[in-house]
């Protein structure tokens, strides 16, 4: 097993969480998460950087990658007190979440104008027709982002990007936590978090995640209660060999929240004013979302020799979920105030086998320094279940005054029992090669092969896609003086659907591709980092939600824009995080994409009392502004919302902290489409946790 090298003193832990930050990590968890290894064991400090794993799949510093990325860790997630994971990224770059309000049973993310795809520990998560596999923050010790087409070394991937979060995992000294939390719309949280060695030698460790919570959602009548257990195992069979084992079960029970609500009554007035923001159009004693997902894997590091080693990461997971969430569809013709609704059903599970293969070399002449990857990827999704998508469902319902109760329950004659079979095999070849150490060049190429296979058993009929497709990417950098590195890239994306249209035909691949140019400041002796980047990113074949929601494919879309991000501490006790986003993201025809704002911002400020009567105390504030959206002739105000937190470290190992996010509880539209959804109310938790 690795141990810890450094090349420069050791610093604060919260001045070693911001390099991280900039380090930039990726935690290895992208790697998948061998690297998470990393995150403990493999810490490689210079004066502005630590290496804990790259967006390469190669420990290197991001700072010296010509890739963007950003990433919350543990501290963050903690000190924001982050419950879903559309939360993590509030304070950086490049990601919109929010833009549908507050969900219970889904994660809303767009990258860059785009959909992105979700990752744990490397390793694809599958969310396909309504089937959402959801992490949770409690069990998660960072979340990157990658902004952009990602395919090269993570398969299949929107043009937007990807989501990885990464678990956590053993430690090598004995630590524990118990953590209880309450709040308003009735949150109840209690998490215990234990793990340290097994052996006198250290060379087996372990960690168990639990967690049991209780919240009421955003709007009338929703709510959701939740089980977690996460246990791991990390054995060192030798010095060149460890294997790191993960499993997890996470049951959810709950009424779903469905934010859709129509134009009329949001950001149109009408004869009766405007609708309750907290109103629901579903059918509390109807609705449910009940969803088990278990998994279970590994990861495997091998050295071979000085030059090579090798390194796997394999997971199967499982999800049986049972849907019902019944949704606004239109306003019914001739009325001022009834609407017709629509249902989604889904009764069903998916198994998904994912693999991650690689050998990674590494040799150094004079003035070179090479570094080469050949990975061999798999993965494997079966999908079975029963579904139903009836756009006209009950009676119309009053959207100002809803009485439920007024429907008749699915039929199994209404139900169509469907079949989805999908592999993909990736091979990828990626070379960086460091010259004079003041050139990166980064050169990498993929073959994907997919099929998928549609299969209505209701009706007989079987609809097959086999795609082929090879990706490309490139990139090089300049490591100036002062920790000044410019660079330029260029990536492909490619997407399979294993989802079908309204009439059961499989969607055609997404495909995309991005040229960026930008620059990462990391100054020594400065415990931080600033970013700036410009892109261009298009996706062909993109879907689209129309009219009564339907997802129709259409053609190109295209989405240029800047970003700005910096983390860093102003003094010892004084920290700051800060993002600016601009995003001129457009539809086939040059048309404005909906949902998107041109503009976003937000600062963070954090500090800490070290020393006197106030020491201890930890006092933080965030401001978050969003720009104005449009959807056709509709424009959606632009928001300012403020967020707030305090701590308290007492009696050694107890701390007390106060999270309030929209502390003014601002009343807003967060965004429209085809429908309008209602930011997220105020949210007040308290919590209390014990650690040693």
């Amino acid at each position: 097993m690795p141990h810890s090298h450094f090349l420069a003193p050791s610093r604060s832990p919260m001045a070693l969480a911001v390099r991280r930050a900039l380090g930039l990590s990726l935690s290895g968890a992208l790697l998948g998460a061998p690297l998470v290894a990393l995150a403990q064991d493999e810490v490689v400090e210079s004066d502005t950087v630590v290496v804990v794993g790259t967006a390469l799949k190669v420990a290197a510093p991001l700072v010296e990658t010509p890739r963007p990325v950003s990433t919350v860790q543990r501290e963050e997630l903690e000190e924001r007190n982050v419950q879903s994971l559309d939360e993590t990224f509030r304070y950086r770059a490049g990601v919109l979440a929010g833009h549908y309000g507050a969900d219970n049973d889904t994660d809303w993310f767009k990258v860059r104008g785009f959909d992105q795809s979700t990752y744990q520990d490397g390793l694809r998560i599958y969310r396909t027709g309504y089937y959402q596999w959801l992490p949770e923050p409690y069990g998660l010790e960072s979340v990157d982002v990658f902004k952009g087409p990602s395919s090269i070394l993570y398969g299949e991937a929107p043009a937007g990007g990807l989501i990885n979060a990464v678990s956590k995992r053993p430690t090598s000294e004995p630590r524990g936590e118990v953590n209880l939390q309450v709040g308003n719309r009735q949150h109840r949280q209690l998490g215990v978090d234990t793990s340290g060695p097994l052996t006198e030698s250290g060379d087996v460790r372990y960690r168990m995640v639990g967690m049991v919570k209780e919240r009421d959602g955003d709007l009338d009548h929703t709510e959701n209660e939740r089980y977690y257990f996460a246990p791991s195992l990390e054995v060192d069979f030798s010095e060149d060999t460890s294997v790191t084992f993960l499993a997890s079960i996470q049951k959810d029970d709950a009424i779903p929240t469905n934010p859709f609500k129509l134009t009329y009554g949001t950001v149109e007035d009408t004869p009766f004013g405007k609708v309750d923001p907290q109103t629901s159009y579903g059918e509390p004693d109807y609705d449910t979302n009940e969803r088990t997902q278990a998994s279970l894997g590994y990861e495997l590091r091998h050295q071979l020799n000085d030059t090579w080693r090798f390194e796997q990461n394999l997971r199967y997971s499982h999800l049986d979920m049972d849907l019902r969430s019944t949704y606004i569809s239109a306003r019914q013709p001739g009325s001022d105030r009834l609407a017709t609704r629509g249902l989604v059903y889904r009764d069903g599970e998916i198994d998904s086998w994912t693999m991650d293969n690689r050998l990674i070399g590494k040799w150094y002449t004079d003035r070179t320094e090479n570094t080469l990857m050949i990975g061999l990827g798999y993965q494997d999704l079966g999908l079975e279940g029963q579904e139903a998508d009836l756009f006209t469902f009950g009676d119309p319902i009053d959207i100002f005054d809803p009485q439920y109760g007024n429907y008749t329950p699915v039929t199994e004659d209404q139900l169509i029992e469907r079949e989805i079979d999908k592999q993909q095999t990736g091979l990828y070849l990626q070379d960086q090669l460091r010259i004079d150490d003041r050139w990166v060049l980064l050169g990498s190429v993929r073959y994907d092969q997919a099929e998928t296979d549609n299969v209505n058993r209701t009706t007989g009929t079987t609809q097959r896609a086999d795609d082929d497709q090879v990706s490309w990417s490139g990139g090089v950098m300049y490591l100036g003086d002062h920790g000044i590195n410019p660079y330029l890239s260029y990536t492909e994306s490619f997407e399979p659907q294993a989802s079908v249209d309204d009439d059961g035909r499989l969607y055609e691949p997404l495909e995309g591709e991005q040229w960026e140019a930008g620059v990462k400041v990391a100054p020594p002796g400065w415990d931080g980092y600033v970013t700036a980047a410009v892109f261009d990113l298009e996706q062909r074949n993109s879907l689209v939600t129309t009219g009564g929601g339907r997802q129709e494919q259409v053609g190109k879309q295209t989405s240029q824009g800047l970003e700005l991000e910096g983390v860093g501490y102003l003094t010892d006790q004084l920290q700051l995080t800060a993002a600016y986003t601009y995003t001129d993201a457009e539809r086939e025809g040059g048309e404005r994409k909906s949902l998107i704002p041109r503009h976003q911002a937000s600062t963070w400020l954090d500090y800490a009392f070290q020393e006197g009567a106030l020491q201890g105390l930890k006092l933080g504030g965030g401001v978050r502004y969003i720009g104005e959206s449009t959807y056709n002739d509709i424009t959606v105000s632009d928001v300012t919302l403020v967020d707030a937190m305090a701590s308290y470290d007492f009696a050694e190992n107890w701390r007390a902290q106060l999270n309030v996010n929209n502390l003014t509880d601002k009343e807003y539209v967060a965004s429209c489409d085809y429908w309008c959804y209602y930011g997220e109310s105020r949210s007040v938790i308290g919590s209390l946790s014990y650690q040693w």
